[in-house]
């Protein structure tokens, strides 16, 4: 053989090994738009897994070191023997080295005057718990085998990462921008917490795309409003998009559902598992100083404090797609948080769709909507869900949570504002009355919001109630409220429900059957957020503020009651009872966003617009 086709000859056998080679490397797959399950990135005894820390560029904890965050990372074993670089799924959280226990006397007492601030709590101390190198196992399941390097880290002041927590302020949203800056080459990270040997993310696309539920739902928005670049999208859960949204309402301190007296501080001590040594400087420089002088629960008015832990305020440099996710009825952080940062990205021009449910707190978007999205998005797929024409996807009262009702848009596009008028017998149309009527009721926190929509009368709320509906009515969006009333006192709460009656009891009770809606506000604040004036008693005000949001069909055979009350037992302060509302029915309405309008309404109702017949009494 001739050394010249001998040498062609090497040439094509190396040519040869070498497409036999690629064929074999493994890669992400693709099909309907959507990252398939690798078979060669399954299991998980291949997985490499390792932390790190990654420096920033900020000092909260008073050592005068660059604070770092403790990082963990769990990518495929391919990342490391055959060069395979991959996209980031990326969750931080406060929560993975534990939280403080429900010890008495941890939230702040409720007992107590309008203005008050009560008595001192208890501050406790969390056991900080977990192992080097893992942090959690949350998200590494479902994405590593389709293609993924999934990445955990924890918050400022919890875990093995440095710095204070300050719940919502500057660090937490500049440590996930840093992480991200390191995952894409731009920040320094590092083998131990006081080291200096660098580590390197060599295996990362540069692409991440982040997710959590709750305050783990807060973070993604938090570093998305920082315009850093790498992220390219989030899928927020459940997420707290305001600390005066979670802690306040319309100027009154109000409790998140199921944490009566929680506060920002109550929520600094719960997730508050940092280094034990800097604990007392974080306690004094943020609990006892910052969140002291600025959470004011005297009057719960907004204020910079406030405003600065609000991310609709933030949201100028972020560029990162949005899926949102939440609960109708989820009432410890409300669809509000949600909706508000939907509608804020949209007018941002930004690619945007919603998920909601009719359940509680948390709760993902079926994993084929999390998957198109990231598979856009960080792995550049396209498989159009940029431009999907219906950017709503609604989970109706009997559908599981896997099969979305898609719709153009949230609210719904045919939905319109139908205004109804409360009237002295106990009935609610959409007729404005002619003649000037008062109705008063008293304060009395014994009394659940439950117990008083339940109750056929009651001297301590106010009843207003459609006629029985003669076919299904769905609501879709934000209602709202104008209510003019005088208190013999200078300061009232006021809590407004929506229900459907008659209410529902027993095991079979689903959560949308009773409540369609609620909301709070502090008559003080009638005319500002930020500046509240005692009540002349015997004055008028009138207060206008929305409900929770809403996408809820009543059915047949039900009647609509708009419930007006002062104080209410799981969310508001407990005054002593005895504060006297009076309310003026001509000069207060409830605004209701009906799928077609009032026609529908009429209808529903039979309701014509000369006169009133079918407004009825309470069926209890």
């Amino acid at each position: 053989m001739s050394l010249s086709l001998k040498s062609n000859t090497l040439i094509l056998f190396a040519f040869i090994l070498t497409m036999v080679s690629s064929a074999q490397k493994a890669t992400p797959v693709f099909k309907d738009g959507e990252a398939q399950i690798v078979e060669a990135f399954k299991d998980n005894s291949k997985w490499l897994r390792h932390d790190l820390w990654v420096e920033t560029e900020f000092d909260t904890d008073g050592d005068g070191e660059a604070d770092r965050m403790h990082v963990s990372v769990t990518r495929p074993e391919q990342t490391e023997t055959e060069g395979l670089k991959l996209p980031i799924i990326y969750v931080t959280s406060p929560y993975f080295a534990g939280v403080a226990a429900d010890a008495p006397g941890t939230m702040w007492n409720v007992e107590h005057e309008l203005g008050d601030i009560g008595e001192e709590r208890f501050h406790p101390e969390v056991k900080r718990r977990g192992q080097r190198p893992i942090i959690s196992n949350s998200h590494i399941r479902k994405w590593v085998p389709r293609g993924y390097i999934v990445v955990h880290s924890s918050s400022p002041g919890t875990g093995f990462s440095d710095g204070a927590p300050t719940i919502g302020g500057k660090n937490e949203s500049l440590a996930p921008k840093t992480v991200i800056d390191w995952l894409c080459g731009r920040a320094k990270g590092y083998t131990e917490r006081n080291g200096d040997e660098e580590v390197k993310a060599y295996w990362s696309t540069g692409k991440v795309g982040m997710t959590g539920t709750s305050y783990n739902g807060t973070l993604p928005l938090a570093a998305a409003t920082t315009g850093v670049k790498g992220l390219e999208a989030i899928i927020p859960i459940a997420p707290n998009t305001s600390y005066y949204h979670y802690y306040r309402s319309n100027g009154l301190v109000r409790s998140p559902g199921g944490y009566l007296g929680e506060d920002i501080d109550v929520l600094y001590d719960f997730v508050h598992s940092g280094d034990e040594d800097k604990r007392a400087y974080n306690n004094k420089t943020v609990r006892d100083t910052e969140m002291i002088n600025g959470m004011d629960r005297q009057t719960g008015d907004l204020n910079e404090f406030w405003s600065s832990r609000d991310y609709l305020n933030q949201m100028d440099k972020m560029e990162a797609a949005l899926l949102m996710s939440h609960g109708f009825n989820d009432w410890n952080v409300m669809p509000e948080h949600s909706y508000r940062i939907y509608k804020a990205a949209k007018e941002k021009g930004l690619p945007a769709q919603i998920y909601y449910h009719q359940n509680g707190h948390g709760g993902p978007p079926p994993t084929a909507m999390m998957n198109r999205w990231f598979t856009k998005y960080l792995h550049g797929i396209d498989n159009g869900v940029e431009n999907e024409e219906n950017k709503a996807h609604i989970v109706r009262e009997y559908d599981d949570r896997q099969n979305p009702t898609a719709y153009k848009d949230y609210p719904n596009p045919d939905a319109k504002d139908v205004t109804l008028f409360p009237y002295l017998a106990g009935s609610l149309g959409p007729i404005q009355p002619k003649s000037i009527a008062s109705d008063t009721f008293t304060d009395d926190v014994a009394f659940s919001g439950s117990d008083l929509a339940k109750s056929n009368t009651s001297n301590n709320r106010l009843m207003y109630v459609t006629s029985t509906l003669n076919q299904d009515l769905h609501i879709s969006g934000v209602a709202k409220v104008s209510i003019t009333l005088a208190s013999n006192k200078p300061a009232a709460n006021l809590s407004v429900w929506l229900v459907s009656l008659p209410w529902q009891e027993g095991d079979a009770v689903k959560i949308t059957d009773n409540i369609i809606t609620r909301g709070w506000a502090d008559p003080k604040n009638h005319e500002s957020l930020t500046d509240e004036e005692d009540l002349v008693p015997g004055q008028f005000y009138t207060v206008n503020f929305e409900l929770q949001p809403d996408d809820q069909i009543i059915k047949a055979g039900q009647q609509i009651g708009f419930m007006i009350f002062s104080s209410d037992k799981e969310y508001t302060l407990h005054p002593k009872a005895g504060t006297e509302l009076t309310v003026q029915l001509h000069k207060t309405t409830l605004t209701l966003p009906i799928v077609g309008g009032k026609k529908a309404f009429n209808k529903a109702t039979n309701q014509t617009a000369n006169n009133k017949k079918g407004l009825g009494k309470a069926k209890n």
